[in-house]
Order: C-alpha cells, then structure tokens, then sequence
C-alpha cells in the first residue's frame, strides 16, 4: 500500500459519482475553503479549483467515471491522486456516510498523508485497454455459447462431438443432430450469434494489433518471445501492466497479479485470509493462462 505524502497548501477532496460529484477543498490548517455539491461538468469543477490553482492537489476515489477528472487535471497540470477504493477503510467505516462527509474525508487523508493511491493509467494507452477488456469480455461470451450447446448435447444423451466445435470448419450438421425443432433452433441462434461474435472479434484484434504496435512493439515483441505468452496474451499483460517500472520491487508486482496469498496474523499467530480480491483479475488470468500453455508446449 502506497500513500500519497507530498505538502500542498490546498487539498481537493472529491465523492465522485456519474451525474453529481461532492468537492471539498481544504487548507494546510484544515480550515474549509469550499464544500459543495455540484455536477460532473469539467467547466464547473475548473470555476471552483481556480482560485486555489496554484498550489493545490485533487484526491478521487477509484471509481469508474474519474477519467475525465485526470484529463482536466492534466490539461491544467493540476496534480492528480486516484485513491485505491478498496484501502479507502477511512471514508466507510463511520456511523453516518454521505457524501459531503465522505468527500471532507478525502481531503482530510490528503492533507494527513493517508491517502491510499492507486495507478492513474494514462490517457493515451487507456482507451486501447478497455477495449482490449471488451474483447475478453465478448470472448467469453463465445465461450459460454459453445459450452451451452455441449449442455444441449448432453442433455438429451447424444454422441459427444468428435472436434471442437468452437472452430469455424468443425460445426457443420451440429445443429441437425437435434431431432426437437425447438431445440434445433436454440441451438441455431448458438451457432449465428458464435459467427457473429467471431467476425467482430478478428476486427478488434486486428485494430488492437495495429494500435500496440505504435504503443510498444519491442515490448509486444519481447513478451511474444516468452513460452506460453501468444499473440492475445502478450497484448493483456502489455496493456495491464502498461509500465514495469511502476512496480519497485517483484514482491509489488506478484501481489498486484494476485499471485500471492495474503494472510492475517495477529500475536504471531494466523488469523484468516483477506484482500484477495485486491489486484488485477485481467492480469492474474493472463499470467496464469501463459504458465499452463508453457508447461503444455514444454511437455
């Protein structure tokens, strides 16, 4: 856990939410300058930091809107902290939440040097990211359309598949093994939507391609030349990991890949597990994927 320590004379607390955000903006002494609730327009929150502009560092939640704060702060090379939400202990644990508290809360951390932060990607490679996200996400989809059909195969105890039927050439008669018109049709809409989301999956690996390459080739290239790490592999880990140096020891990066089993102790003795969920889930399923086709291409 890293903690944001650098001395400002001013402090931005924001609660940030999709349509309304709370902005609370505190001095050196915690004296409050502004507290207000007002919309997540860019001009709105520039009107009100501008007076403080000089010396003053914003603080947001990690949430899934704060992109538009970072490209407003760096547009205006305003200093920006992206704070992890789940270490952020301090702006939950109280009996009364709001999010005029919850925002003095914020500022409070910044200005005390408790402010848990995490990594604020950057504008440039962020777009490519999610939809590399998308991606994986549409490619799931897939996967669950051909593990419903093997259910459907099952279910009504007919000869397993003799290939994968996950591949293009193998599918044909799939559909007219099932002597139910209904089932036959449920099966069909498998089938269209598994071609439909197949074509638009090459376009986004064709476009995501052409954009690492411009990002990074020689660390796309030097990540493909890993046992186990192919051509989607190598463009998730480049793309979560986006710069190794971010991570100072190999102890931070193993826990940020959740490759670690984190244990509570207390008194030198075990007290439970916690936190596994802290961490990128897109990177461990990477990372964990590249161990399992280097031990298969090694055996």
């Amino acid at each position: 856990m890293r903690f944001y320590n650098q001395q400002h004379k001013y402090y931005c607390g924001i609660d940030l939410h999709a349509r309304k955000m709370y902005v609370c903006i505190i001095d050196q002494k915690g004296k409050t300058h502004v507290h207000q609730n007002i919309k997540t327009d860019p001009e709105l929150l520039f009107e009100l930091v501008f007076p403080y502009i000089d010396d003053i560092v914003i603080g947001v939640e990690c949430v899934f809107c704060w992109y538009w704060v970072a490209d407003l702060c760096s547009e205006h090379k305003i200093p920006f902290v992206l704070g992890h939400a789940l270490y952020m202990k301090a702006i939950h644990g109280g009996k009364t939440k709001n999010d005029k508290i919850d925002s003095y809360k914020i500022a409070l951390l910044l200005k005390g040097g408790n402010f848990p932060t995490a990594y604020p990607y950057p504008a440039e490679w962020r777009a490519t990211r999610d939809l590399l996200r998308r991606r994986m996400y549409i490619s799931r989809r897939c996967g669950e359309l051909v593990a419903h059909i093997h259910n459907t195969n099952t279910q009504y105890n007919l000869p397993a598949f003799a290939k994968k039927i996950s591949r293009k050439y193998n599918r044909e008669g799939v559909a007219e093994r099932f002597e139910d018109p209904a089932v036959k049709k449920s099966v069909e809409v498998d089938l269209a939507m598994i071609d439909s989301l197949n074509q638009i999956l090459a376009q986004l690996e064709w476009y995501i391609e052409k954009t690492a390459r411009q990002h990074d080739y020689q660390t796309l290239y030097l990540l493909r030349s890993i046992p186990g790490v192919g051509p989607i592999l190598g463009l998730v880990i480049l793309y979560e990991i986006q710069n190794i140096k971010r991570f100072p020891r190999v102890q931070d990066f193993s826990s940020y890949a959740r490759l670690i089993k984190p244990v509570k102790e207390s008194d030198g003795k075990w007290a439970g597990k916690s936190n596994k969920k802290i961490g990128n889930a897109h990177l461990k399923w990477a990372i964990k994927e590249a161990a399992i086709l280097m031990l298969r291409e090694s055996g």
